[in-house]
């Protein structure tokens, strides 16, 4: 009887020691560039949060994809060995709905994206990801994306045709360009400039704070306004490890996120208006896209989420009435 009492009372130590010891420190990882709209945002963020938790556990903060690129990092908070990450694009591969915002043309401005953040993100939304071992914190901007190749202007979807245009490890990003006459190339983002450089790819399509970030806009001639996409990116943390932590924590990492949304969400509309500038005086060719035109060659991309998306259409239309209030 001693014995076990014994066995119960070391392992509950050890246990105890280990929990300690998981809480001295957060692991706060993303895959973008500290020049990004992403990173920034998650420098505000880690800023934020170690006021908020003091001397007593210690952020530590990795950008560019050092611990992986997003498919990567959504394991490493399902295992516990990241506790908070940024997700963006590639959700859609983790619970289906979050295509939502791979529809082109859904989102019409920032106050649309908050009202949808509201009313179907932190709802339904967030409810998905749960149910795949993750959990949704906030929704912060990587912005609305825009096209650059190295061939030619692209103004109407009959550009793109032929051109071999990277896009993220999402199903519904290449539809959307194969769909408009493009050649998609899904690849990680830290390896684009490299595809870029050596002609493996003809062109891509990010948020300005990317490309520049990323220095995208040496190795490409010519920038296309195309807004196509308005692409969120989601602080997540793993649903075993979020359990886990105390309170104070929670309230802590909770209060910090909401407050970077709003940050980022500023942060956003300014740098569109710096980048480009910054971009026509670096030497790229900027012309505006027929939106009427991409308009209309995407309605068969919202016809295949209607049909393959539980509720698709539903959320299709939920979205667009939240355009108007």
């Amino acid at each position: 009887m001693l014995k076990r009492t014994f066995a119960f009372s070391l392992f509950a130590l050890v246990a105890a020691a280990g929990s300690a010891q998981a809480q001295e420190k957060l692991v706060f990882a993303i895959g973008g560039s500290p020049q990004s709209l992403q990173g920034q945002t998650a420098q505000e963020f880690t800023r934020r949060l170690q006021e908020r938790l003091g001397d007593d556990i210690q952020i530590e903060y990795y950008d560019s994809a050092q611990l992986g690129d997003e498919r990567q990092l959504i394991q490493r908070l399902r295992m516990g060995t990241v506790d908070l990450a940024a997700i963006s694009s590639i959700m859609s591969s983790v619970a289906p709905e979050f295509a939502l915002f791979d529809l082109p043309y859904l989102v019409k401005d920032r106050d649309h994206l908050k009202r949808i953040d509201q009313e179907i993100v932190m709802t339904d939304l967030a409810q998905s990801a749960e149910s795949q071992g993750l959990k949704i914190l906030s929704t912060w901007e990587n912005g609305f994306r825009h096209i650059t190749n190295s061939r030619r202007a692209v103004t109407v979807p009959e550009d793109l045709h032929g051109l071999r245009i990277r896009t993220p490890q999402s199903d519904w990003r290449t539809r959307m360009f194969t769909t408009w006459g493009a050649n998609p190339t899904p690849m990680a983002f830290s390896e684009v400039f490299v595809g870029l450089q050596t002609g493996v790819i003809d062109g891509q399509e990010n948020p300005l704070s990317n490309i520049y970030g990323a220095r995208l806009h040496e190795v490409q001639e010519y920038l296309s306004l195309s807004s196509h996409v308005y692409s969120p990116i989601w602080l997540t943390a793993g649903q075993n490890g979020w359990s886990q932590y105390s309170e104070e924590v929670r309230e802590a990492i909770s209060a910090a996120a909401a407050e970077t949304q709003e940050w980022a969400l500023a942060r956003g509309a300014e740098l569109d208006e710096e980048l480009l500038t910054a971009m026509q005086e670096a030497g790229m060719s900027v012309n505006e896209v027929e939106r009427d035109a991409f308009i209309a060659a995407s309605n068969p991309v919202y016809e295949v989420f209607a049909e393959q998306v539980p509720n698709g259409q539903a959320m299709i239309d939920r979205a667009m009435a939240l355009a108007e209030e």
